[in-house]
């Protein structure tokens, strides 16, 4: 066994419903064995319980649990920064193009690593990753996080109509495809598998109805798609489908909402959508560089969380400004504040959470990681930003460790991650450079 010894923080239950849920260990130590949490509680106790155990000392930053990104774009690492357009057009200018390139396998291999190394380098141990249309792509990617040992869950992207022919399958190829994925992938190692239309726009009855075969011939395989991002793509969407009450209702009425479903984006949503969405359990996954960046809107997040829906975070990645949580936590706490009493006052104890355990409980994984309690993975992130940078100053002089989380959602960034672990395993460490000098006149 090992004794992590580190000022750390985490949130074992919701700071939404539990005002005193930021729980914090200024000296904590964490006992971990085979990967797993045995005790969690101060240093102190657990060396007192525990005097021959070895000791790793991680004291000089902040451990927190493993980020869980619950919406990620796989093929879209290359495409960040498409600015000053909406979303339709963003996709047809920049990410579709990008996209349509994954049928070269030597392509998705490359992309491949530099999206598995672009998420661990930032501190993320878990995501739900929109996968790629094409299946060999998809193949690729699960081969790169089993390698890795990234918890991944991914789906190949199933779409017939609106984007370009070379994206397009038919229900019949989208099932067949997606069935291989699943009896290859589901359920090895940390693999899982996440049926996946890109979102009713490009999805027809007959690729919904695929999907749903899918869901219900592999009852315990995840889903997750897009929803209310656009207004110009919501009133697409209800011209498509003339039948359905509203978007949420294209899936519901499909079959395809339940526990382990995962919208991202609900910018847009009606009372109706939302009171769905909580009767099936599903999980809204928020995005908010992106939801900037293309001018989709303010998610209404007092409202979700009023009807009783999930919500976790996502950083969407080519529609957004990168890999970082850190900045999804800030970005989320701006728009909230930017709504006045129309938002929600959002704490670091609820930007926290939002990174970490919210993921776990949208991908019904919150009894195996997303905090740091007893019986838990040690999946861990440890910030500890570079000798003279601006953010060592702010966290060495912060007058509490609750502060110092605060600083870190403000000012962190991927080079403060200085080591990463996944199941007790270190897949993650920041390689040192010489402190740059100023040059002097």
């Amino acid at each position: 066994m090992t004794l992590y010894r580190a000022t750390f923080l985490h949130t074992p239950v919701n700071p939404f419903h539990h005002s005193d849920a930021l729980k914090r260990e200024d000296d904590g130590g964490l006992l971990v064995q085979n990967g797993q949490i045995r005790e969690s509680g101060s240093f102190a106790d657990l060396k007192a319980a525990h005097p021959t155990e070895t000791v790793e000392d991680l004291r000089g930053g902040l451990l927190l649990p493993g980020f869980i990104d619950t919406h990620v774009h796989y093929p879209q690492v290359r495409v960040i920064g498409g600015l000053g357009v909406p979303l339709l057009d963003w996709l047809d200018k920049y990410a579709l193009p990008e996209e349509a390139r994954f049928g070269d396998s030597a392509h998705a291999a490359t992309v491949a690593r530099e999206f598995v190394s672009g998420l661990i380098s930032s501190g993320t141990t878990t995501a739900l990753v929109f996968g790629s249309h094409f299946a060999n792509a998809v193949d690729t990617l699960f081969q790169e996080t089993e390698r890795v040992g990234l918890r991944t869950v991914a789906g190949q992207v199933v779409s017939d109509r609106m984007l370009r022919p070379e994206l397009h399958t038919t229900p019949e190829r989208a099932y067949s495809e997606g069935k291989a994925l699943i009896e290859k992938w589901h359920g090895k190692g940390e693999n899982r598998y996440a049926v996946t239309p890109r979102f009713s726009l490009s999805a027809s009855e007959g690729i919904l109805e695929a999907c749903a075969a899918l869901m219900k011939e592999f009852p315990d395989v995840h889903f997750t798609s897009h929803s209310n991002e656009n207004l110009k793509e919501v009133e697409t969407v209800r011209q498509l489908f003339p039948k359905s009450r509203d978007y949420i209702d294209t899936y519901e009425q499909a079959g395809l909402l339940g526990r382990r479903s995962v919208l991202a984006h609900n910018v847009h949503m009606t009372g109706r959508e939302l009171s769905a969405m909580a009767t099936h359990s599903c999980t809204s996954a928020h995005c908010p560089c992106s939801n900037s960046a293309l001018g989709s809107g303010f998610f209404p997040l007092k409202r979700h969380l009023a009807a009783g829906v999930r919500v976790s975070l996502g950083t969407d990645v080519g529609g957004g400004t990168g890999f970082s949580m850190l900045k999804e936590g800030l970005q989320a706490y701006f728009m909230q504040q930017l709504l006045g009493d129309s938002g929600v006052a959002l704490e670091p104890s609820h930007l926290l959470y939002l990174a970490t355990r919210a993921g776990a409980e949208a991908l019904e994984m919150d009894g195996q990681i997303g905090d740091f309690s007893a019986g838990k993975a040690f999946d861990a992130s440890l910030f500890q930003p570079p000798e003279g940078s601006t953010m060592q100053a702010v966290l060495n002089n912060a007058h509490s460790t609750e502060r110092a989380l605060a600083s870190l959602f403000a000012g962190g960034t991927q080079a403060d991650v200085k080591r990463v672990w996944i199941g007790g395993k270190e897949v993650f460490s920041r390689r040192e450079t010489a402190q740059a000098e100023p040059v002097s006149a």
